[in-house]
C-alpha cells in the first residue's frame, strides 16, 4: 500500500504516497541533531517549507500538544504528522523509520563499548554539531514567531515563556507554561459561546492498552525476576513519566540503572550518552544502548533482546498516547475556546523554541568558530535550497578538517 487518505475537520481529503512521505521522515531522522527543539526546526524545514504536508500553524499546534504529553516530544510530533497524513498505520511506519536507524546503531554500540574506549575516540570532531543545531533553532524560532505572534498578548506570552523557561528548566514547567498560555488567551478572548459542544469518540482501546502495560509491567516485575521483564517495566515507566525528551529522561535512567541496579558503570553510561549526542534521531534511542549493556553477559541474542526491550519499552507509551489523543484533538479544535487557547499555546511554544537556542549556545560556548558556524547555518537555511542532511554532513566534515 503506497497511498493513504487523510480526513480532518478543517481540511479536504488528501492522497499521500507512503513511500515518498516515509523517505521525507528518514531525511528528518538523518538531519535531526540537538534534541527536541532542534528536531522541530528540521520538521519545519522538511515537512512544512519543502513538502508542505502541513502548515506552520499546524506544526506549532502539534508541538504544543506533544509538549503537554509525557514522552519523547519530537517523536510524538512526527508520529502525529504521520497520523494526520495516513492514520494509525502510517503513524506506526513513521515511528519505525524515524527511530529504527539510530536504535540499530545504539544496539551495535552496546557491543562495541570496550572497543571505543580502547581506541580513545575523541568527540571533538562533533564540536560544530551544537552550533549548527543553534542555527536550526534560530531559524525555526523566527519562522514560527512570525506565525504565532498576532498581537500584544501573544507577543508578551512568547517573551514571558522564554524568560520563565530560561531560569526554570524543571520538566514540569513546560506543560504548566503551555497550559497557562492557553488559559490567558481564553480569558482575554471576547468571543461568545466559547464552549460550543462537539461530538467526541475517543479510541479508548489505546488508553486501555497504555494503562494495562503500565500496571501489568509493575506487577510482572514484582512477581517475576527475569531481567528482560525488569527492563521492560523500567523503560516503559521512563516513557510515560518524563516530559521534554531525552535530555530529561537520561538523568532518571542514570539514577536507576547505574546507582541503584548497577547494570553498568558510570563511565559506560556517560560514554553512551556522549555517543547518542553525536548521532541523528531521537535521544530516547539511548534506551537501546542501556538495555543492551544491562542484558550483557549471557549471549549476543540475549543482549540484542535487551536492547530491543529497552527501545520498544521507552517509545511505546508515547505512541499509544498519540493514538488516543490525536483523533480527539482533531475534534477538540472545533471548540471555540480551544481555538482561542491555541493562540496562547502557540505563542508559548514559540518562546520555548527561542530560548532553546540561547541555552544550547551557552552549552556550546561563545567561541568565534562556533558563532561563525551558527551564522553560516542560518544563512544557508534562509535560502531554503540546501537539505538538512547536507548541512549536518558539512558540520561533521568541518570538525574533521579544521
Amino acid at each position: 500500500m503506497n497511498t493513504a487518505q487523510h480526513t480532518s475537520a478543517d481540511s479536504p481529503t488528501q492522497k499521500v504516497r507512503w513511500s515518498v512521505f516515509l523517505r521525507d521522515v528518514l531525511i528528518c531522522s538523518l538531519g535531526a541533531y540537538g534534541g527536541p527543539e532542534a528536531h522541530m526546526s528540521v520538521f519545519l524545514d522538511q515537512m512544512v517549507t519543502r513538502k508542505q504536508y502541513l502548515s506552520e500553524a499546524d506544526l506549532v499546534e502539534l508541538i504544543a500538544l506533544c509538549s503537554i504529553l509525557p514522552g519523547p516530544t519530537s517523536t510524538q510530533t512526527i508520529v502525529s504528522i504521520g497520523y494526520k497524513m495516513g492514520g494509525p498505520l502510517l503513524a506506526l511506519a513513521t515511528m519505525l523509520v524515524w527511530a529504527l536507524p539510530v536504535l540499530i546503531v545504539m544496539t551495535i554500540l552496546s557491543f562495541l563499548y570496550q572497543f571505543l574506549v580502547h581506541m580513545d575516540i575523541s568527540f571533538s570532531v562533533l564540536r560544530f554539531i551544537g552550533p549548527m543545531a543553534v542555527g536550526f533553532i534560530i531559524t525555526a524560532a523566527y519562522r514560527i514567531g512570525r506565525k504565532v505572534v498576532h498581537d500584544l498578548t501573544t507577543g508578551l506570552l512568547m517573551i514571558c515563556s522564554a524568560v520563565i523557561t530560561y531560569f526554570l528548566r524543571a520538566p514540569w514547567i513546560f506543560p504548566v507554561v503551555l497550559a497557562s498560555g492557553g488559559v490567558v488567551t481564553i480569558i482575554l478572548s471576547r468571543e461568545r459561546d466559547m464552549w460550543n459542544k462537539v461530538r467526541l469518540n475517543p479510541p479508548w482501546i489505546y488508553l486501555g492498552v497504555f494503562a494495562f502495560l503500565a500496571v501489568g509491567g509493575i506487577i510482572a516485575s514484582v512477581v517475576f525476576s527475569g531481567k528482560h521483564i525488569q527492563l521492560f517495566e523500567s523503560f516503559y515507566r521512563y516513557g510515560y513519566l518524563v516530559f521534554g525528551g531525552g535530555q530529561v529522561v537520561v538523568p532518571v535512567m542514570y539514577s536507576e540503572l547505574v546507582e541503584v541496579r548497577r547494570y553498568m558503570t558510570s563511565q559506560e553510561f556517560l560514554t553512551g550518552y556522549g555517543l547518542v549526542q553525536g548521532l541523528p534521531g531521537p535521544m530516547f534511542s539511548f534506551a537501546a544502548y542501556a538495555g543492551g549493556l544491562a542484558a550483557r553477559g549471557s549471549s549476543p541474542l540475549y543482549q540484542v533482546l535487551g536492547a530491543a526491550v529497552g527501545g520498544i519499552g521507552i517509545f511505546l507509551p508515547g505512541l499509544l498516547l498519540i493514538y488516543f489523543v490525536y483523533p480527539v484533538w482533531e475534534r477538540l479544535k472545533q471548540i471555540r475556546a480551544v481555538q482561542a487557547a491555541l493562540r496562547g499555546i502557540g505563542a508559548v511554544a514559540g518562546g520555548l523554541i527561542a530560548v532553546a537556542a540561547v541555552i544550547l549556545m551557552q552549552h556550546s560556548g561563545f567561541y568565534m568558530e562556533y558563532i561563525v558556524a551558527t551564522v553560516v547555518t542560518v544563512v544557508i537555511l534562509s535560502t531554503r535550497k540546501v537539505p538538512a542532511p547536507l548541512i549536518v554532513a558539512a558540520a561533521l566534515a568541518a570538525g574533521f578538517i579544521i
